[in-house]
């Protein structure tokens, strides 16, 4: 665990705005400072931060509004956050909520406290009542805090932090709203027998069929997002990707999918559902260490052998289906994919939201528990 960082007492906490290229590579290099002495940590690459963090080009921030905040003391950069506004989130729950993320802070509970103080009042003058996070930006990217399970590496697209976070983020005022759940799959583990016999009567039925794409389009890509709303329209969080984000996306997954891994599920040529499964690419992106460009190269072809577990991006089934079983019959379609293709040995299946009794008590049923906790805090601004 990192020690506590020992201020410099002649030095104040200073919290800016990010204004500028100087002060935007202090806030993506800040984690490399904090994570250092931490080898769970896999370090996010720096062109893909740059990117989403681009007011001008990147599609989230057509809708949103955000403030960049560095905190120092004296020279030293001690502590960031980055105060969201998603208006297309306040419009489909007509509410007024700002959220924060991609908060990073050595053990300094006072530079903490100034970097959330600073995203509150920015939030108020917005006209904002609530704030909620972390969220890197929104639900439809990365978001939780993690708050168990500080000993086991993160999968891709989750999240990772110091324990001392906790009392960083309580000590603000901020308190639990959500917890989120992931579970851990191994390919050795034994499924319930009631579960490969019901599943297989409902491949005998000959009523539903899972369905893979040898080649996925951006089509496709819109396609899973399309069911995705539909699927999660009602769940707490939620927020539709826009048509843009959704082309966004498609650059990002169609270089890395797993055909087999990513599938439809249809009852009676109906699309009934989605699961998407990628390939967990941490063990790579931790070599990478933030850069790209020809040792990444080099990297790749001599350690994508390391690349052994897969991470449950989505899974939803559409509400007039969901008493059918049909997450039985994708249990039993993966659980068979493990043994054909066996350079895969785990799969990291979350986030689940704690309240979703159903997909949890599934999972729960079929031998798996929560491997890790993760946790979205809230505040009322006066």
């Amino acid at each position: 665990m990192p020690r506590k960082h020992s201020p410099d007492n002649s030095s104040a906490v200073t919290v800016t705005p990010v204004q500028g290229r100087k002060d935007m590579a202090e806030f993506i290099e800040l984690p490399w400072k904090i994570y250092r002495d931490n080898p769970l940590w896999v370090p996010p690459l720096k062109s893909a931060q740059a990117k989403l963090f681009n007011r001008k080009k990147h599609p989230f921030w057509s809708f949103s509004r955000g403030e960049f905040f560095l905190a120092r003391r004296g020279n030293e950069t001690v502590g960031r956050i980055l105060g969201i506004i998603d208006c297309n989130y306040n419009q489909y729950h007509d509410e007024k909520i700002a959220a924060w993320g991609f908060f990073e802070c050595l053990n300094d509970p006072e530079a903490a406290m100034a970097l959330f103080q600073q995203v509150e009042q920015w939030a108020t003058r917005e006209g904002m009542t609530s704030l909620r996070g972390p969220l890197n930006p929104s639900t439809n990217y990365e978001i939780g805090l993690l708050v168990q399970g500080f000993d086991k590496a993160p999968a891709l697209m989750m999240t990772y932090n110091p324990p001392y976070y906790l009392e960083l983020i309580h000590g603000a005022g901020f308190r639990k709203e959500k917890d989120l759940f992931s579970y851990h799959y191994t390919s050795d583990m034994k499924l319930p027998d009631w579960m490969f016999s019901l599943s297989e009567k409902l491949c005998r039925q000959g009523d539903v069929e899972i369905r893979y794409l040898k080649k996925w389009t951006r089509d496709d890509i819109h396609l899973l997002c399309s069911v995705y709303h539909e699927c999660w329209k009602n769940n707490w969080g939620f927020v539709p990707t826009t048509r843009e984000e959704e082309v966004e996306l498609a650059k990002d997954l169609l270089p890395i999918l797993e055909p087999k891994f990513a599938f439809f599920i249809y009852h009676r040529d109906v699309l009934a559902g989605i699961c998407l499964f990628l390939p967990d690419f941490n063990p790579l992106l931790k070599r990478f260490n933030g850069n790209l460009g020809i040792s990444a190269l080099f990297k790749k072809m001599l350690y994508e052998s390391e690349i052994t577990g897969l991470r449950a991006l989505l899974f939803g089934i559409k509400e007039p289906f969901r008493q059918m079983g049909l997450p039985l019959l994708a249990f039993k379609y993966l659980n068979d994919l493990f043994q054909e293709m066996p350079k895969y040995r785990y799969a990291e299946l979350g986030w689940s939201l704690e309240d979703n009794d159903a997909m949890n008590r599934l999972y729960e049923d079929a031998g798996l528990k929560p491997d890790k906790r993760y946790r979205i805090y809230r505040k009322e601004l006066c």
